[in-house]
Order: structure tokens, then C-alpha cells, then sequence
């Protein structure tokens, strides 16, 4: 990796030159040393000529057709307040480099921005004035997006600026290349302080500030900063607004518009494509060291070559691995004969996410233990399923796949209490085998919407157009003594993403295998072209 010139560079030359006063000739030693960038005139005047034009493509994001109903419904629950929506700062993995950037889910829902688009960039929704011609046609506010201009090789950031500069990071959008994929008008970020200020007050007729505050700390100092000067001084009244905005959003997610839908199906599709790699993978890498990683590695290698990245860190978890919950640092042998335990998903470049769980037998074959385990957990999930109804809960997927759950382990012995003591409140005994819930919104985050209100999330009814998991399972882990030892060392998650429709549920994963012969099938169709490749 290159050297990178940062922030970082000019404030460990700012303490070198205070720890060396008067030296300036060692202390140009050592940044020279370390850097050896050059930095004369001359060679700035010549880094700035002989360069031909590269503009990036532009062209307008499928996004930007859904994007503008997403903001209206936004701009209407807080009329006459300004809206701050930050994309995020890049986060340091060690010393001078960062992991890589991913926009905040909030900013992308709210611009349609996918993939590393654009770090420190703010969108603002402004209020309308009430007499305006956009008030009149109904509108609450007009967004503005704020970005960094391009750094290309007509300025001098081209190749002194790691950040934003195109020589270090190559052709990037700038303020032309955003207003025409996005639609929205565009400004230079610099300008940003300035639109953040304008009419805030008090008195009647001005303008409140609302951030989504944990996003960009430093845009959230400058919002508060803003109220501060402008008589918003109390904390706790600011945060409270805050709250209500990231709640708001938040909920905003759950139903999906039909380009939402559009992108789940294309990250399923790819997360199918992640598990048939990992399983051609599967034969070859049996009992070999560190095992769970190659297989983590193949089915990683398609999430960057059919989308973004991995939509979060993916489980593969054998053996004794496999009933911890979760288990992602992978390294463990994958054995002949236990099961396979792999939850995972593909992040496509708009940052929606699959989320899917299958296990699996690792020789191909599914033992009677396992396949009676297996069988329980499939029918708990189809029990949620047919639970999952317009109009129903949350509460309700849960206790159906419960109920299932606690019927089996009565019927092998292992509840020391009756099925309706077990499921009672007072209870529970159940769950020291399925502690975790089952269901959860999925979208742009793996656990979509989560800054909802419970009222919203959990006690609310299921609407069309939400995404939610379904993903029972029996986790028996190696060190319990109250099961038999046949059962110890066996972890069983089945994890399908569902799209509530005015008729019903419908399974988006119906294309991945999870019946026990079409799983067995599916291993040996994979086992066949991975001998062939």
C-alpha cells in the first residue's frame, strides 16, 4: 500500500518541530525520513500539467427515482425543521488506515448513495418558506447534498490529498457527478456551516436543527455548536430531538418500496451464488487446518465479486463451533461428519443485505440424529411462516416457532417440565437451547430499523411490503451435561429472509435449498463441479 498523507502526517510534523525548536534541519530529517515525499515548487508546478481529462461516468442512480417519496414522508413529520443526515467518516482500522467506508444507512436510504459514496458528506433537508412555489405544490423542504469538489489533476489535492485526492483514490464524484446521479442539488462541503446557520432562532418563523447525531461526530459538534449561538443551548432537549429523528427514520424503513424489493432479490440471488462456492469448496478443505476460513474465504470471494462486500461477518461454524451463536472467528477444523453451521449474506453496492442460515452435514449426508434435529428446526420455521400474517406481530412468528421447539425437547426427554410450563412467562426452560429471538427486519442493516421504538418494532403488526427473517434453532453446546452426549457438540440454524405481501408471506430464499434430500442434492451437484474446476 502506498503511503498515505493524512491529517495524521501534518500533526506529527506539528509536534516534531515543538519537541525540536530551532532545529528545523533535523526535524526536516526526520519527516523526510519517514515520508520521503516530494514537496518543492517545482515539483508541484509539474504534478499539475500533462495530465488527460478523466471524468468519471455519470449517470442517474435507479435510487434517485424512489428517493424524492422518501423525503417528502420524512420532511412532512418535521415541518419547519432543518434536517442534518450525515454519510460518516471513514473509521481507522490501525494507524493510517481505514477499514473501508461505508455510508450510513440513514444517508443512503435518504440520497439512494450506494457503495463508498461519500465519505464526509452531509445531506440537508431544508424548511420551505410557506409562501415559496415549493410550498405551494406541497413540498416541506428542499434537500441540499454537501460533498468535497473533485481533487483531480487540475488542483493541487490530486496528489497532495490521500483523502480526496484522484491520484491516491483515483476518478471520484464530485459536486456535478452527485447532483446528476442523485438528482438533489449539490454544494461544496465548505459551504456547509454557513447553510446549517441561516434563519435559526426561537423566535416564530425560525428554524429548529435535527441531526442523526451518532453518525459524524464532528457534524454533530457543528450542529450543536449552531443551536448553541442561536439559543438551542440545552443538551438534553437537543438529544431528545435527535432521538425522535433517529426513531423516525429508523421506522421509515420497515416497508420496503418496490426497488427495495428489487435489490433483496438481487442479494439473495448472490448470497445463493456465496453458498454454492463454499459448498464446491467444502470437499477439499475437510479436516484441514483453519478449514472454517476457507470456506469463509469462498463464499467472501463472491460477495466482492457480485456485490459490495459481505452484508456482516460471516458465521461458518462446524462441530462444536456451531452452537455458539456468534461464532466469526472462524478458525476451527471442519470435521467429516459433524454439521456445518453457516450464516452469511451478500451486501450488494446499493448496501442492501441478505441474511441466510443453512446447515449443513459435511460428508453429504445427514445422520438420523441429525436429521431429526434438522427436521424439528424446519418445522418451527414453518410454524413462524404461517404465523407471519397481515396484521400479526412479531410475538406471534416468536411463539409459534417456540412452541414447536418446546414440543420436541418434551418428546426426547430433554424439558425436566411440561410444554405449557416451559412457555409460560414464568418458564422458559426451552430457551436454554434457543435463547436468541427469531425474526427481525432486514434491509440496508442486517437488523434493519433497529433504532425503532418497540411499539413500532415488536408490538406493531406486520404490514406488506416489510423483509424479516425467520431463523429458528437448537444450540446444544459440548459442556452441556443435561442433554445426552450424542447431542453435545450440534448446532442447527435454518434462516430464511420473507417479504410480507397483501396476500401472505412469500420466502425470497425459496431458491435455497433447506429440505433435508434437496440440501443432501444441492451438496452433491456443488461436490461434482468443484471436482471438475
Amino acid at each position: 500500500m502506498g503511503e498515505v498523507i493524512t491529517e495524521k502526517d501534518k500533526e506529527y510534523e506539528a509536534q516534531e518541530r515543538a519537541a525540536a525548536p530551532g532545529d528545523d534541519q533535523a526535524m526536516a530529517d526526520r519527516v523526510n525520513n519517514r515520508s520521503l515525499r516530494p514537496n518543492s515548487d517545482a515539483f508541484r508546478e509539474f504534478m499539475k500539467s500533462g495530465w488527460a481529462d478523466e471524468d468519471p461516468d455519470i449517470k442517474p442512480l435507479e435510487s434517485s427515482k424512489f428517493t424524492p417519496t422518501r423525503r417528502a414522508t420524512l420532511g412532512k413529520a418535521f415541518a419547519g425543521e432543518r434536517l442534518v443526515i450525515p454519510a460518516g467518516q471513514p473509521k481507522v482500522r490501525n494507524n493510517d488506515c481505514d477499514y473501508m467506508f461505508r455510508p450510513d444507512s440513514t444517508f443512503a436510504y435518504y440520497t439512494g448513495l450506494g457503495t463508498d459514496y461519500e465519505a464526509g458528506a452531509v445531506l440537508v433537508l431544508n424548511p420551505v418558506d410557506p409562501d415559496s412555489p415549493e410550498a405551494k405544490a406541497g413540498a416541506t423542504h428542499v434537500p441540499e447534498l454537501f460533498v468535497a469538489p473533485r481533487a483531480d489533476n487540475s488542483t493541487a489535492d490530486f496528489f497532495m490529498n490521500a483523502h480526496y485526492g484522484e491520484y491516491w483514490v483515483g476518478p471520484r464524484a464530485g459536486l456535478v457527478e452527485m447532483q446528476a446521479m442523485t438528482g438533489i442539488e449539490t454544494h461544496d462541503i465548505a459551504q456547509l456551516a454557513d447553510a446549517l446557520s441561516k434563519d435559526v432562532g426561537t423566535e416564530a418563523g425560525a428554524v429548529r436543527v435535527r441531526v442523526v447525531s451518532e453518525t459524524d461526530p464532528q457534524i454533530t459538534a457543528l450542529v450543536n455548536e449552531v443551536r448553541k449561538a442561536n439559543g438551542f443551548a440545552d443538551p438534553d432537549a437537543n438529544a431528545a430531538d435527535d432521538d425522535k429523528l433517529r426513531e423516525f427514520t429508523s421506522e421509515a424503513r420497515m416497508c420496503k418500496d418496490s426497488y427495495e424489493v428489487g435489490e433483496m432479490r438481487k442479494t439473495i440471488s448472490a448470497t445463493k451464488a456465496g453458498f454454492d462456492r463454499l459448498l464446491a469448496t467444502l470437499p477439499e478443505a475437510l479436516d484441514k487446518p483453519r478449514s472454517e476460513r476457507v470456506l469463509e474465504g469462498a463464499f467472501n470471494s463472491v460477495s466482492r465479486e457480485l456485490g459490495n462486500t459481505v452484508g456482516y461477518d460471516s458465521i461458518v461454524a462446524s462441530g462444536p463451533h456451531a452452537p455458539i451463536l456468534h461464532w466469526m472467528r472462524n478458525t476451527g477444523v471442519v470435521r467429516n461428519g459433524d454439521l456445518l453451521l453457516v450464516d452469511a449474506g451478500v451486501e450488494v453496492d446499493s448496501l442492501y443485505t441478505a441474511d441466510i442460515t443453512r446447515t449443513f452435514p459435511t460428508n453429504g449426508r445427514f445422520t438420523d440424529l441429525q436429521k431429526r434435529l434438522y427436521q424439528a428446526v424446519l418445522d418451527s420455521q414453518q410454524a413462524g411462516f404461517e404465523a407471519a400474517k397481515v396484521g400479526a406481530t412479531y410475538s406471534d412468528i416468536h411463539h409459534a416457532c417456540m412452541r414447536v421447539i418446546a414440543e420436541r425437547l418434551h418428546e426426547w426427554g430433554l424439558l425436566p417440565v411440561s410444554v405449557e410450563e416451559s412457555l409460560s412467562p414464568e418458564g422458559q426452560q426451552h430457551r436454554r437451547w434457543l435463547a436468541c429471538g427469531v425474526a427481525h427486519h432486514l434491509g440496508l442493516d442486517v437488523h434493519d430499523c433497529a433504532q425503532a421504538r418497540f411499539e413500532s418494532y415488536q408490538g406493531a403488526e406486520i404490514r406488506p411490503g416489510m423483509i424479516f427473517t425467520i431463523e429458528p434453532g437448537l444450540y446444544f453446546r459440548a459442556d452441556d451435561l443435561l442433554i445426552p452426549p450424542e447431542y453435545r457438540g450440534i448446532g442447527i440454524r435454518i434462516e430464511d429472509d420473507v417479504l410480507m405481501t397483501e396476500h401472505g408471506p412469500e420466502w425470497l430464499s425459496a431458491g435455497i435449498p433447506k429440505q433435508i434430500d434437496d440440501v443432501e442434492e444441492w451438496m452433491a451437484d456443488m461436490a461434482a463441479k468443484g471436482r471438475k474446476a
